[in-house]
């Protein structure tokens, strides 16, 4: 028998977020309180506890049609029945059309998956995580904080592609756009040139830093 979140078409509540992109294996706390959404939650509650985030674009007035699937692994009733959830990503999906637009939006989707490759990625991924590294490095000594890596980074190339991109934060356009790319190669090598380029400006920044002190 296939479970629902095999299936590669079916119907999802959706939930458009502004300046939110989720990412597979990636957390998002949310607190509701519009009664659409109130609705939404206490409906999914009794069934599989699963919607999509899409991020909302406030110059088109419509929300992206690439989102990633949330799953709700832990909620608090608030008084007004309001809520505060903790979800976690699951599968991405594209929206294929809406079925439904009140109380809320339902869309019929399709799951998408990175292509396979053949390409040994371990090494693009230790790049990344270098250069992780060295962004974390030079952030520490420019703000004189204590600031370090979590322990538990991923290692599989894909995975810490999305976290990666789940951490660049002020840029969900950019992130947008890493969420819908299929390609693992091409996500991890445009986050590898995106903290290139922190990495150049904070050290820019250190040395004018030093240079004044």
């Amino acid at each position: 028998m296939t479970s629902s979140s095999k299936i590669a078409v079916r119907e999802l509540p959706l939930f458009p977020l502004p300046e939110v992109v989720l990412f597979p294996n990636r957390p998002l706390p949310l607190h509701i309180f519009e009664f659409r959404y109130r609705i939404m939650m206490n409906t999914l509650l009794e069934s599989d506890r699963r919607f999509g985030v899409l991020l909302w674009d406030p110059v088109q007035g419509q929300p992206a049609t690439v989102g990633c699937c949330a799953e709700i692994i832990q909620y608090q009733r608030l008084p007004d029945d309001r809520m505060k959830i903790l979800t976690l990503g699951q599968q991405r999906f594209r929206v294929l059309e809406y079925v439904r637009e009140k109380p809320y939006k339902v869309g019929l989707v399709e799951w998408i998956e990175d292509q396979p490759t053949q390409k040994d990625l371990r090494p693009l991924a230790k790049e990344v995580e270098q250069l992780l590294q060295d962004v974390v490095r030079l952030s520490a000594k420019l703000t004189e904080q204590n600031i370090e890596l979590p322990e538990n980074i991923p290692d599989l190339p894909i995975e810490l592609s999305y976290w990666v991109a789940s951490n660049l934060y002020g840029v969900a356009a950019e992130q947008q756009k890493l969420l819908e790319m299929q390609d693992t190669t091409a996500r991890l090598e445009r986050e590898a040139e995106i903290l290139t380029s922190t990495r150049n400006h904070l050290a820019a920044r250190t040395v004018l830093k030093d240079t004044f002190n």
